[in-house]
């Protein structure tokens, strides 16, 4: 057998590919495009990023290993009448990106993001005001506006949107915090939620979820179905005590609409990772909105993922050559 590799990995990284194969295959680790090409023609798999042209020439392949989580730049139509099997990097992220999401739930039911901004400019002075200060020597005598301006997270519900192997893990982690969860899936009946989740529903139930939630988190793929989703019809749907937290693919969230929505005071924030247009422009209004915590698609970030990339790759590897079941096939035609 032939596997051809592209782009190049590194040195350490070909040779756990070269001990799992244990020489039942030839990989070719290209480095150029001229290279893949030459060596594409007789090539029974495929691991990283091939292009239109290569997987012109490609005889026999019958497998497309793709280095990324996310296929929405990555999948082409001849990929998709192409009877090869693709198989991509999903479920590496799931605690880190979890742990993301907690950070922006906390920031906000506990007012850090507001603290921040107060500490760069020397201001100590609980979030609420001046008459947040009305308070006895063992704490508070009544409810007062500091109170208020926390957020008790046991009295909050959590809707996940994308109740795959993140949002799981998300709602995991904040069923911990004693966070009402419930989830919207495109296929729930196929979702195997974690203990505790009160309900998954279709995204035909989206509407009537998002009234009830004060977290709402994209943990959905970009695909056909969900570029542009969240517009401002979708917000209107949310209740003003809401925020929205996108870790889920930048499409889907239409940008223009949520500035909207945060400046009317349609919801009560929002935090994103990722966004339309990366990066950022330093021009776009979400920065100077107080209300918006902002993070440079850093979620993923961690030192334990390029071990658990390299796993997957030698896993599905010696399956392949094992002839057995690969791990994480997708459906080309929805793009996860």
């Amino acid at each position: 057998m032939k596997i051809v590799i592209y782009p190049a990995v590194e040195p350490d990284r070909l040779t756990a590919l070269l001990e799992t194969a244990d020489g039942r295959a030839k990989l070719v680790n290209a480095s150029t495009m001229d290279e893949v090409l030459a060596e594409v023609t007789d090539a029974d798999a495929f691991l990283g990023k091939i292009t239109p042209e290569a997987l012109a020439r490609a005889e026999r392949l019958k497998w497309i290993q793709a280095f990324t989580v996310s296929l929405e730049h990555y999948v082409f139509p001849e990929l998709v009448d192409h009877p090869c099997s693709l198989t991509n990097m999903r479920g590496l992220f799931s605690d880190v990106i979890a742990d993301q999401v907690m950070g922006y739930v906390l920031s906000f039911a506990r007012n850090l993001h507001i603290y921040v901004r107060q500490q760069i400019q020397h201001r100590y002075e609980p979030a609420g005001g001046e008459s947040a200060r009305v308070n006895n020597a063992y704490g508070p005598a009544v409810i007062n506006d500091m109170d208020r301006a926390t957020i008790f997270l046991p009295e909050t519900t959590m809707l996940v949107i994308g109740m795959g192997a993140i949002g799981s893990e998300i709602a995991r982690r904040a069923m911990a915090f004693g966070i009402t969860v419930r989830g919207v899936d495109e296929k729930p009946q196929s979702v195997q939620a974690p203990e505790g989740v009160v309900t998954v529903s279709g995204t035909d139930r989206i509407d009537e979820e998002l009234a009830l939630a004060d977290w709402v988190v994209i943990a959905a793929p970009h695909t056909p179905h969900t570029h542009g989703w969240f517009d401002s019809a979708m917000f209107s749907k949310m209740n003003s005590k809401s925020y929205l937290i996108n870790i889920g693919r930048g499409a889907i969230v239409r940008l223009a609409d949520l500035v909207q929505a945060l400046r009317s005071k349609q919801i009560a924030g929002a935090a994103l990772d990722v966004f339309e247009t990366e990066p950022l422009p330093a021009d776009h209004p979400l920065w100077d909105i107080p209300e918006c915590i902002v993070t440079p698609h850093t979620a993923g970030y961690s030192t334990a993922i390029a071990g658990r990339h390299l796993a997957v790759l030698q896993d599905n590897l010696g399956r392949f050559l094992s002839g057995n079941e690969l791990k994480n096939v997708v459906d080309k035609r929805v793009w996860y």
